[in-house]
Formats: structure tokens, C-alpha cells, sequence
């Protein structure tokens, strides 16, 4: 499937990284500050910050593998929506170009290369939302140069503003076109912030804090991003190949308190974690046209190359200063790790006759680290793994309009380099832990319909299953994620887009999902997997010419899930609307204002549940000090905002 620039851009949208839940069935939510990464669900998947989707903006992965806040780590905030000229989505483990964290899907997002007149907008809102952005390009020799920026800020509505002051650029020089032709991209973000958390229920309740406030105030970060990266395609008689080369410098220090007195009960539980590394990358790939006895055929051969240098850090903190805890620990571990990875794919496509045609392909990983574990030598060492995954796709049809399509296949994840490695716990050298695989299988299968069968109307049906070797999920009292059981998906997925008249695009998709654990683990309760949304839906209408009145209402709902394994905590539904009106002049300029939580509906972004300890409370009875008081832990969606724009083009 592909998304239009155009498309997404009509979507108003809180932050940036929601415009790919243009994405049928994905979900994009934030339980933190405005410079953190999204928290994403697909498929009954929490995929916390981007384990199990991948990520990439113009070939280059977003995704950050041994990261020090979760595994997968993809932050989008360095993304400017008016700049993306595409999204492309694809779904499951059958596409042998996608490696790590594609199982449950793979999200590529393409930039513009130019522009035909220059763009200045200028966006004021609620609750502090201030945003100024810009672009332009120019003939520069063979090509074209184009640039874009932007300056932005966002207290929201929490009782500790955020005071998020993003700044944001990206210079692009281009020849040719996509098949034949070539870029040079560089690419600068900075972000400083200010978190309101997720908080526990009976703080709220209890009045201790409002549903807008915080309970450690001193929490927030910092962010930047530094990338310059090439791609180039050619064409010819037998085919095409391309490649790209990039390299991304990246640093994040983040100030998080999860369970807030539950460990040290005089200062509190906040911590910093540190990630900085520098990733150097390239991909290639030659695809041949001919035929195989006869039969037409496509194949593609490719390898994909990347290297991680990384500085990790995890330390007790107090208001952003370092702190000792009450075992007199103040460093919990600090890492450095070399990370290094090539895989290799190989895919043929044959098409058999008019209307059925299938795809074989296979890829190879192979995956090797080295952990320093500075302050311990036994949580040091080195690990290596590889895994072979196969693919296979088969489209019947079309048939008056319609199709059928089948895929199946292997895909993988791979864990923390840390956990891989690891022998023993960094705050108890006595307590001995088990190594996590590097790599981890995931194996699915889907089959569906898709049809045109009724003029202006693209719908599809799928039905899907997918079985994972081990599931990451988050940690409350750790702040990230860790390895747990196998587990297994199956459902449905309804995707429908009807364009009757040039001036009207209606959209509807709705995801059923039943997700569990697999296997017996005695430490659990239960197989409910925390987080897994049964339900998953969204619909829109965008009304509108070229010039004139232009509007659009969405809508967008995440069922209840499990927040425990036993299922004894569970969140409720978050169902809101948005929306937008404006106007389009002849001369190009427009005016728009965007309603977001239309209806100022009281809901949460995201719910947990885990045990935690505030400063009011009493550790008594021992197992309270140990394991906290079990609650509902919520980040609520923001209320009404009213944002409010003005943009010409020159």
C-alpha cells in the first residue's frame, strides 16, 4: 500500500510522527514528553517504540537497536511532514528486503525532491503551540537543490509545561528521477523537553496531583540527530539496481521516574539513560528481468550492510543530578558496544499468466556484538548470531476487479546486545541472570481478498496469525523492555477507501486481534499479553477541491486491553475525533484550523499497570517496600486544542 504526501498531510495531527497512522490498523500515541519517541500498536501488538515495525525515512533506519530506552527506539520527531513525498506500508514477514524489526510490518517513508514554489507556514494553538516552517528549492547544475526547516514549541496542557523547543532542517540535492538518478540528503535536529509521565490512578483520585500533573516535575530530556546519506538508481536494458550509503549520529539523555519512591524512598526512583552512537550503513540490490522456462520473471539480489558504535549509560539520579541509591549505588552500568550486522536477500518473482503470479524469496542475517560493560567485566563479552528467514508471496487475480493474495514467511528482531551477554545483575553481582538470544523468530501467514469491484471503492480483507519466539514487553521499575514468553497472534484486518467524486475520500479500517502467551511460565499468572489491543479502528472523510472550503473528521479507537498477565487490570477504550476546516485561495495561499480531541473526550494515551510507591505512602507491609502498591498507571490524552494556520506558497 501507498500513502500520497498529499494524504497524509491532510490529517491533522498532533505530532508528527501520528501522520503514519495513515498506516491501515496502526495506532500512534506519546507517554511522555513531546521529544520522545511515539508508542506504536499493530496487529494486538505494543510495539512500545518500534520493536517488531520498522522504520525508514529516505533508506535509512530509524529504528535503534542496544538502545538505552527500548529496544527498536524510532523517533520520528525529526520529521517534517510537508517534506514526506510517500509512505509505504507493508505487513507481515514475507518481503525479503526487510530484516530487523519488520515482522509485524515495515513503514517506508519517502522525502521530496523538490518543490514547485516555496512554502512558508505559520502555526499558532493551544496550550503554548507555536510552530514557524519553510521550504523551497532551486536549479542548481543538473538538479535541483531543496530545503526545508522548521522552529517549533509546545508547553501542552500539563501543570509542568513541557517547553519543547524543537529546531529542524534538511538540505537535499537531487538529479534525475527514483529509476534513474541520484541524492545527496543531510539532515539536523535538536529537541529539548520537559516530561509529564505516565502517573498512578490513586494519585489522581486521591488528589494528590491533577489529571495534568506530575509527580516527579524534574523529569524530561534532550535529543538531537546529524544524518547525510546518498542513494542512487539506474536503469537498463536488463533491469535496474540502486544503492545508498548513510551515516547518522545520534545522542539521547532522558530523565524518567517510572515508580517514584518504590526503591529509594527518601529521593526517589528517577534515572538517566544515555544513548549516543554513531551508525554507518549501505544497501544494494540488482533486479533482473527475463524469463524462466518461458515464464516471465523478475529477480532481485541484495545486501544490506550496518555498524553500530554506541555509548550507553543508566544512572540513579535526583532532580537531573546523580544520587546514590539505598545500596549505595549510583552508577548501574555503563556500556560500550560495537555492533555490526549484514544480511543478505534474494527474491524472484514469476509471472505464471495474466492472473497468477508468485514471489520466492530468502534472506540471511547475520548478526555480531561486543559489550564493554565498563564498571563490570562480567556483564562484558562478545555475541554473535545468525538466522535464515524464507518468504513467499502469491497474488491470484485480477478477477472483474478483484484479487487473492497469500503470503507466508519467517522475520526476526533482535535483542539488546546487553541482555545477550549479560551474567549477572549490575546492582547484585550475587544474583546470576540467563542470557537473552541476540536473534528471535517470528513466523506468520496471511491470506485475503482485495477488490475494486465497486467504482471508486479499494477494499481488502485479511486474515492473519503470527507466532513470535519470545515477546519483548515493558518494565515498569527498568523503564524499558525485557524478553518474555513466546507468544501468538491471529485476526482480521478490514482496510476500505472510497473516493466517489474527486471532491470526497471516505476511509474505514477496523483490526480484531486475539492475542496470548504461548507455553508455561510458573513466575506468571496468566497468558494474557499486557497491552495486546483486541480491537483497533479508524474512519475519516476529507471534503475538498484544489481551491475553495476544504475540511476533514477523523476518528481513531483502541480497544480495551489487558494490562496484566492475568488480565485482573484492564484499560479502558481511547476513541477520539479530529478535525479540520480551512480555505484555499486562488493564489495558493490557505487558512485552516485544526481540532484535536474535537469533543474533549477524557481518555488516556496509554495505560499500565504495575506496582509503584509514593512519597505519602507507608512502606508497610514489607511486600509494599518490595513490590509497591499494584495500580493502574495512565497518561492522559491532551483535551480541546485549537491550532491555527496560515500558509502561502510564493
Amino acid at each position: 500500500m501507498n500513502v500520497t504526501g498529499a494524504d497524509l498531510n491532510a490529517r491533522p495531527v498532533t505530532r508528527p510522527g501520528e501522520v503514519v497512522e495513515a498506516a491501515p490498523g496502526l495506532i500512534v500515541t506519546q507517554h511522555s514528553g513531546e521529544g520522545k519517541a511515539n508508542q506504536y500498536f499493530l496487529r494486538g501488538y505494543n510495539l512500545d517504540h518500534g520493536t517488531d515495525l520498522a522504520i525508514t525515512v529516505d533508506d535509512m533506519p530509524v529504528n535503534m537497536r542496544t538502545h538505552a530506552h527500548g529496544q527498536g527506539y524510532s523517533d520520528l520527531n525529526f520529521l517534517m511532514p510537508e517534506v514526506v513525498n510517500s509512505l509505504e506500508v507493508r505487513k507481515g514477514p514475507y518481503f525479503a528486503d526487510v530484516g530487523d524489526f519488520g515482522s509485524v510490518g515495515a513503514l517506508d517513508i519517502g522525502l521530496m525532491d523538490s518543490t514547485p514554489k516555496k512554502t512558508a507556514s505559520l502555526t499558532v494553538g493551544s496550550f503554548g503551540y507555536q510552530r514557524l516552517f519553510g521550504m523551497a528549492s532551486t536549479p542548481a547544475g543538473d538538479g535541483n537543490l531543496f530545503f526545508a526547516g522548521e522552529l517549533a514549541h509546545y508547553d501542552g496542557p500539563w501543570q509542568n509545561p513541557d517547553d519543547a523547543r524543537k529546531v529542524n532542517g534538511v538540505v537535499r540535492y537531487s538529479q534525475g528521477t527514483a529509476d534513474n538518478g541520484l541524492t545527496v540528503t543531510g539532515m539536523a535536529y535538536a529537541n529539548k523537553w520537559n516530561s509529564t509521565d505516565q502517573v498512578p490512578l490513586r494519585a489522581i483520585t486521591s488528589g494528590q496531583v491533577d489529571r495534568f500533573g506530575e509527580i516527579d516535575p524534574t523529569d524530561g530530556g534532550n535529543a538531537n540527530r546529524f544524518s547525510l546519506s546518498a542513494r542512487i538508481a539506474k536503469s537498463d536494458d536488463a533491469g535496474w539496481w540502486k544503492a545508498n550509503f548513510y551515516a547518522v549520529r545520534s545522542t539521547l539523555d532522558l530523565y524518567s521516574n517510572f515508580t517514584w519512591f518504590l526503591n529509594d524512598h527518601a529521593n526517589g526512583d528517577q534515572f538517566h539513560q544515555h544513548d549516543g552512537r554513531t551508525m554507518v550503513g549501505g544497501n544494494a540490490s540488482r533486479t533482473l528481468r527475463g524469463t524462466i522456462g518461458g515464464v516471465r520473471a523478475e529477480t532481485t539480489l541484495g545486501i544490506q550492510t550496518r555498524y553500530d558504535d554506541i555509548d550507553l549509560g543508566l544512572t540513579n539520579t535526583f532532580q537531573r543530578q546523580p544520587r546514590f541509591d539505598p545500596n549505595g549505588i549510583f552508577n548501574i552500568r555503563t556500556d560500550q558496544v560495537r555492533e555490526a550486522s549484514v544480511g543478505i536477500h534474494a527474491e524472484n518473482t514469476l509471472y505464471w499468466t495474466d492472473w497468477l503470479r508468485t514471489t520466492l524469496g530468502w534472506r540471511g542475517d547475520y548478526y555480531d556484538g561486543n559489550v564493554d560493560s565498563i564498571f563490570d567485566a562480567n556483564n562484558s563479552g562478545h555475541t554473535k548470531a545468525a538466522i535464515g528467514s524464507p518468504k513467499f508471496r502469491m497474488v491470484l487475480g485480477p478477477f472483474k476487479g478483484t484479487e487473492l493474495f497469500f503470503g507466508a514467511g519467517m522475520g526476526f528482531h533482535s535483542n539488546d546486545a546487553r541482555g545477550a551477554t549479560i551474567t549477572e545483575s549490575p546492582t547484585d553481582p550475587t544474583t546470576k541472570l540467563g542470557a537473552s538470544p541476540l536473534l528471535v523468530r517470528t513466523r506468520g501467514a496471511e491470506a485475503g481478498v482485495r477488490t475494486r469491484i465497486v467504482p471508486g471503492l479499494d477494499s481488502s480483507v485479511s486474515l492473519f496469525i503470527l507466532d513470535q519466539a519470545s515477546e519483548l514487553l515493558f518494565s515498569g521499575d527498568a523503564g524499558d523492555t525485557s524478553a518474555s514468553r513466546p507468544s501468538e497472534r491471529y485476526g482480521v484486518e478490514w482496510t476500505n477507501r472510497y473516493r466517489p467524486v474527486s471532491w470526497v475520500d471516505i476511509d474505514a479500517d477496523l483490526a480484531l486481534t486475539h492475542a496470548r502467551f504461548i507455553g508455561f511460565d510458573a513466575a506468571q499468572a496468566g497468558d494474557f499479553i499486557p497491552n495486546a489491543p483486541a480491537v483497533v479502528a479508524s474512519a475519516g472523510v476529507t471534503l475538498g477541491e484544489p481551491t475553495g472550503w476544504f475540511g476533514t473528521l477523523r476518528w481513531r479507537y483502541l480497544g480495551p486491553s489487558p494490562l496484566t498477565e492475568d488480565g485482573a487490570f484492564r484499560s479502558p477504550p481511547t476513541s477520539i475525533f479530529s478535525g479540520r476546516l480551512g480555505y484555499r485561495f486562488d493564489n495558493g495561499w490557505r487558512i485552516q484550523v485544526d481540532a484535536l480531541n474535537v469533543f474533549n473526550t477524557k481518555t488516556n494515551q496509554i495505560n499500565y499497570a504495575y506496582g509503584s510507591l509514593l512519597s505519602k505512602e507507608a512502606c508497610f507491609p514489607a511486600a509494599v517496600c518490595q513490590a509497591g502498591v499494584m495500580d493502574y498507571i495512565l497518561h492522559p490524552a491532551e483535551p480541546l486544542a485549537i491550532r491555527l494556520s496560515l500558509i502561502g506558497t510564493f
